[in-house]
């Protein structure tokens, strides 16, 4: 752990890494950091923070995530860890034809057909039920405190909400669509930075499902009223698929990466992908970080691996090969040695058998959790349930209309899901939780913050802070602006496609705590490019 305390780096300090004893909550929104904190002080566990900040978060930072959306979460605890799987899975009654027959030739990006059963409510409460010290009510107040009294806008947020009204404003004119504008644009446009924004239904909504530990939501009065506005819309969401909704204790998935384990959620996550990458790249010796020769390999292992989780990830028993095949040192010795000097068209191969929201807290137990949340696009579907405030997730846009493709749309199925909580062990002990949200790029944030902080040993500051890339498809690579030019033009000259991106969120916001295994000090980092926070005591 001390090698992760290097605090020299050559990049330009936007602040330090954050030290604490008691407990430690990291965020990208600096209110529901400080709620999580709330509720560890009262006695909470970061279990009970974990859920706190996550239901914050549905409010103080609706352009990402909301009651309606999906979670994720490894949890340590008790020497062990734990993984939890909160994806929803799609109507019963929706299947291919079905969707062709209402005109679509693709999956929709709004509206009822991409809507999946919301899998949060059901974390938080089986994350409390488990794990929790608190009652849910107590944990939830931070959050339904928010929603009635308001809080003020903050700047990322701000920037996104707006962008998110222009474009719904433009693309959502139907009626069905009527409940978002009534709730996020009460005024006829979108909050500005600093001015106040509530949600009474939001407040009411989070109320029942902490007075009834999530049941309202799946078997309730909650419930009732999704299944109604689904059922007078066309949309293919029923009662019976609420209620027959329970999130999935899972056992995680690892790969031991130069004597760390690096732990993911299995599939139907995209986890893999960053395990597969790093399987890869650990055939590699890498003696710097700013060199051309180690962006390279790293871009070249990212596209094999995206290669495969395209063609062989969805849930996990509609795959046709298993995650171990996938994840084996002889898969990754075969993909290793199509990496050249030069950049590749990316293909699949064929293993042998043999605007989301992340947070992460610790407590001063010894307990740690990496929890994920998500709408997909920003808020989701566009569409808000009348008085309840829940803004519903468009999830099943990533399933496939191809009906021989794994990832197929199907009823009652989990679609290839880009949410990915991560977590970090050694010799059997807990390092600590990191993840990095943002669609697709998560995978790949993963990827250059394990090398940061595992190859280069930076400290969890500087590991966010350092310049990302994000590869986008074929020889395309978008870098940051501030991503050393002469490294862009190196890998010009290797064949890659180099776009310089001047908008920083595009890159995945991230958030790391490690645990000193020695003195148990906890060190945090936060995201620079949002509105990031950690609170710590």
């Amino acid at each position: 752990m001390d090698s992760f305390t290097n605090p020299s780096y050559p990049y330009p300090v936007t602040r330090h890494a954050t030290y604490a004893k008691n407990g430690m909550v990291a965020t990208s929104q600096p209110l529901a950091s400080q709620a999580g904190l709330e509720i560890l002080k009262k006695g909470g566990n970061a279990i009970d923070a974990a859920i706190a900040t996550a239901a914050c978060l549905t409010v103080v930072e609706p352009t990402s995530n909301g009651i309606g959306g999906d979670a994720f979460a490894l949890v340590w605890t008790k020497g062990k860890l734990h993984g939890l799987n909160a994806s929803g899975r799609s109507p019963q009654n929706i299947s291919i034809d079905a969707v062709k027959e209402k005109g679509h030739e693709t999956i929709p990006t709004h509206g009822w057909i991409p809507v999946t059963v919301p899998g949060a409510p059901g974390a938080w409460a089986e994350l409390s039920e488990r794990f929790g010290k608190l009652p849910l009510t107590e944990v939830l107040q931070p959050a339904i405190t928010y929603a009635e009294e308001g809080f003020p806008i903050s700047p990322t947020l701000g920037k996104f909400w707006a962008r998110g009204y222009e474009v719904f404003k433009e693309r959502l004119t139907d009626e069905v669509f009527e409940n978002w504008f009534k709730t996020f644009a009460p005024k006829g446009r979108a909050p500005k930075i600093g001015e106040i924004w509530s949600s009474p239904d939001h407040a009411k909504t989070l109320r029942a499902i902490a007075e009834t530990k999530g049941a309202s939501f799946y078997k309730g009065e909650l419930a009732e009223k999704i299944a109604a506005f689904s059922e007078e819309n066309g949309g293919f969401l029923t009662a019976d698929d609420l209620a027959a909704y329970k999130p999935d204790w899972v056992d995680p998935i690892q790969v031991n990466y130069r004597g760390y384990d690096v732990w993911e959620i299995p599939p139907n996550g995209q986890g893999i992908i960053a395990l597969q990458a790093l399987n890869i790249l650990k055939g590699f010796t890498f003696n710097e970080k700013e060199s051309v020769d180690t962006y390279h390999k790293q871009i070249e292992a990212i596209k094999l691996a995206f290669a495969d989780g395209q063609k062989h990830v969805t849930e996990e028993d509609a795959m046709h090969h298993t995650t171990a095949d996938i994840l084996s040192e002889a898969y990754a010795e075969t993909r290793r040695k199509l990496i050249t000097d030069k950049a590749l068209l990316p293909e699949a191969g064929e293993p042998n058998s043999s605007g989301t929201v992340y947070l992460a807290t610790a407590d001063g137990e010894g307990n740690m959790v990496s929890f994920i949340q998500s709408n997909y696009m920003g808020f989701g579907s566009g569409l808000v349930v009348p008085g309840t405030g829940i803004a519903l997730q468009n999830r099943g846009h990533n399933f496939s209309m191809d009906p021989d493709h794994v990832n197929a749309l199907a009823g009652g199925k989990r679609t290839y899901h880009t949410i990915i909580p991560g977590f970090l062990t050694k010799d059997d002990s807990p390092v600590g939780p990191f993840g990095v949200m943002g669609g697709f790029m998560q995978p790949q944030g993963h990827v250059q913050v394990m090398m940061n902080t595992i190859d280069f040993n930076l400290n969890p500051q500087a590991a966010l802070d350092a310049p990302r890339w994000q590869w986008l498809k074929e020889k395309q690579v978008e870098v940051e602006n501030r991503f050393p030019h002469h490294l862009a033009q190196g890998l010009a000259d290797k064949g890659h496609k180099i776009q310089i991106q001047l908008e920083p969120n595009s890159f995945g916001r991230g958030q790391i705590i490690w645990r000193d295994q020695e003195t148990g000090i906890l060190i945090g980092g936060t995201e620079s490019r949002t509105d990031g926070s950690v609170s710590a005591w």
